[in-house]
């Protein structure tokens, strides 16, 4: 074929379509009908002489030819998006653009207040949408640009970018005067008075606890069932901000990130205990797509979220 034949439209049709490995997924990000994707498809598949995508599942799976075919096409549209987007200034105090994002309600909760006063203060025209995306989708939607930045610790594929903001790890909340906190407290006490206290002695106590859970944070989860405490489960709930009363109100204990326990226990009536568990260290990171990384409104907004986390 020849590249006079062919519409760029078509290549961000076939790009949009090995992403999302399904047509109408791909005709609602570029804002075409259905028909007319599928149109596009038929015009393209006729102009390269191959199916590109035979459907499998619940949508479709690339070809061989559509396999080898893709990262080109994604190189050649990152290199054009770039190119384009060079000479473009962002104006924070004349934009009038919304951003999107990937937050979980617990990072909502601690983390846009400051960055709605940033947003009110510097770019006054900006709107921004938060919401959590199951993580399957996240380097999807960042691909697609229905999100311009993710934060949190994300198993984020290929093609997307990241930089470490901090690094957290999991902790023990409980109600202030647990009588397990008070047990921690003076075994930790009586075992300094002759040398560290071994991890496993640290841990085995931990069986004596019951626990609440987070059923989308699976690392909590994937935390007790080494530590061989799935049996000590006795609650499972949605999200993380349901649990401080919870755990004021109860005996239980929770499994979550260090700073968002911080934030929870200056109100009041909760404390921290720290065991050595596995899997406990870990680092809260910024990812976006290579494809919009030469945006000027997401590199605004990538360094502001940059500079809120520093002046931490």
């Amino acid at each position: 074929m020849n590249i006079k034949d062919l519409d760029l439209n078509l290549l961000r049709l076939f790009d949009a379509v090995w992403r999302m490995r399904s047509v109408s997924r791909a005709a609602e990000t570029l804002d075409l009908s259905q028909p007319a994707a599928s149109q596009g498809l038929a015009r393209l598949r006729a102009l390269l002489g191959d199916a590109l995508f035979v459907r499998s599942g619940g949508g479709v799976a690339p070809t061989p030819r559509a396999e080898r075919l893709a990262q080109a096409v994604q190189s050649a549209l990152a290199t054009l998006e770039e190119a384009l987007n060079e000479s473009e200034v962002f104006d924070p105090l004349q934009a009038r653009k919304t951003f999107r994002m990937h937050l979980s309600d617990i990072g909502e909760s601690r983390f846009l207040p400051e960055l709605m006063a940033t947003l009110r203060r510097e770019a006054p025209g900006t709107r921004l949408e938060a919401a959590p995306l199951p993580h399957d989708e996240i380097a999807a939607a960042l691909d697609s640009g229905r999100i311009d930045i993710a934060i949190g610790y994300l198993p984020i594929v290929a093609d997307t970018q990241r930089l470490s903001l901090l690094s957290d790890r999991y902790i023990v909340l409980l109600r202030e005067g647990h009588p397990f906190a008070a047990q921690w407290r003076t075994s930790a006490g009586r075992q300094g008075s002759r040398g560290v206290r071994s991890a496993s002695e640290g841990l085995e106590a931990l069986a004596g606890l019951d626990f609440a859970a987070v059923r989308t944070h699976s690392d909590t989860l994937r935390i007790l069932q080494l530590l061989q405490l799935e049996g000590r489960l006795r609650l499972t709930v949605a999200h993380f901000l349901s649990l401080p009363a919870i755990v004021r109100a109860s005996d239980l204990g929770v499994l979550m990130p260090r700073s968002i326990a911080q934030g929870f226990v200056v109100h009041g009536g909760l404390e921290i205990i720290e065991p050595d568990f596995p899997l406990r260290d870990f680092t809260v990171s910024l990812h976006w797509s290579r494809r919009f990384e030469a945006d000027p409104g997401q590199q605004w907004l990538r360094q502001r979220v940059c500079d809120l986390f520093a002046a931490r």
